[in-house]
Parts: structure tokens; sequence; C-alpha cells
């Protein structure tokens, strides 16, 4: 498995440590020592995941990740010193893949690398037979191309990029709307239920988008 990773660390020997790690794990590692600059570059450089540090200089963690999933679903990993249940729940909440608090082993951090774009990789086990192409807003299930809109290819594409996590209505509103415009809850409600539509014209016997009642919705292969 290869990938581009971009690290966003300020302890400089630190970055350099989970670099020749990675390197050695057949990744091409970028490292960045100041939070202001990173959400420009996440946008322009398209890393494959991020290994994001909480605690940044001019900007922290949790608002690189916020800023980040109202345009891209880059898989994130989160570092962190703090290890407080609340910060771990939060760091997860807006958007994070996975939580790894400080000290650890480099291997480790390897590992969960693997781990992450595993999970996120289009057209692998966990993604139920579909094949998602972002260029083109296409997607295929079981071989048949489904009919989507530009908001619900959105909408199926950051669900499956995540399988089995729970999104809530305005977390799946800041992905699709980032534009910061003024919909409501059914407005998602509705994107999904067309969704939900096109996908049993295709497989009737598979439900990949799940509610999950009074909190949201979740990609979850059959």
């Amino acid at each position: 498995m290869s990938g581009r990773i971009l690290i966003v660390e300020d302890e400089e020997k630190l970055a350099a440590l989970l670099s020749d790690y990675l390197r050695q794990g057949g990744f091409e590692p970028q490292t960045l020592g100041d939070g202001a600059a990173a959400v420009e570059l996440i946008r322009s450089e398209r890393p494959d995941l991020v290994l994001l540090d909480l605690m940044l200089p001019a900007k922290d963690g949790m608002e690189i990740c916020r800023e980040v999933r109202a345009f891209s679903a880059v898989p994130i990993i989160m570092i962190t010193a703090r290890i407080e249940e609340i910060d771990r729940l939060l760091g997860l909440e807006i958007g994070a893949d996975d939580y790894i608090c400080k000290p650890f082993s480099p291997r480790e951090v390897v590992a969960r690398v693997r781990a992450v774009l595993r999970r996120a990789a289009p057209g692998n086990g966990a993604m139920g037979g579909l094949d998602l192409d972002p260029s083109r807003y296409r997607a295929v299930l079981h071989g048949r191309l489904l009919d989507l809109t530009a908001v619900e290819f959105q909408l199926l594409a950051y669900l499956a990029a995540h399988p089995g996590r729970i999104f809530s209505r305005s977390q799946l509103m800041d992905h699709i709307y980032p534009d910061d415009r003024i919909v409501s809850d059914r407005t998602i409600d509705s994107h999904i239920k067309k969704l939900r539509k096109k996908i049993a014209a295709v497989a009737p016997d598979e439900e990949l988008i799940r509610s999950v009642y009074s909190v949201g919705y979740k990609f979850e292969a059959d």
C-alpha cells in the first residue's frame, strides 16, 4: 500500500520521525509545522491521508478538521497529548477518522494509516460492490450505473468513504453545502430518500445507507 501522507505537526523531531517511518512503509510523506497553511495545502495538494496534531500554532487541529470537512472527505487521523474523553469524542464528531494519543509508537501510527486507508479505498470490500468516480460524478453498483445528481453523488461518496461512521444531518449539510446557505434537516432527508430509491432500483435487497434513530445516517455494506 502506498499514498501521499500530509503530517501537520509543529514538533519538528516528531514530524521527522513519523516521516521516516512512513517513507520506510512505502508512503510519500510531506510535513507542515504551521496550522495556518494546512487547509489550503490540503485543498491544493489533495493528500491521501492527513496526520493532524491537535495543538498547533495559529490554527488548531479541531478548526482545521472542521474546515477541511466542508470540502473534502480525505481521511484524517488526529494526534494529541490531550487524552480526556471529551476531546476524543469531539475530534471524532467533527469528522476525524481515528485518534492517536501521545506518547505512541511510530509503527502504530503506520499501522493506523494503513487501516484507515484500507477502509477509505474505493472498490474495497467495505464498499459493497460500489465503484465511485469523483472526476465524473459517476457511481456504479454491482456493474450497473446509478443515475445520481451531483448532491446525491456527494452524499453517497462521503458516507461510503467512512463505512460504519454515523454522520448527523448537520455534518452532511456542511459537506454538501459549504457556502453556508440556509437549508433544513428535511433537505438531507429528501436527498437520502431519493438516493435510497435509486440504489433499491439496482439492488433491492441491500440497504447501504442506514438511518440511526435521532442521530443521522451511515453507510454499511451488507
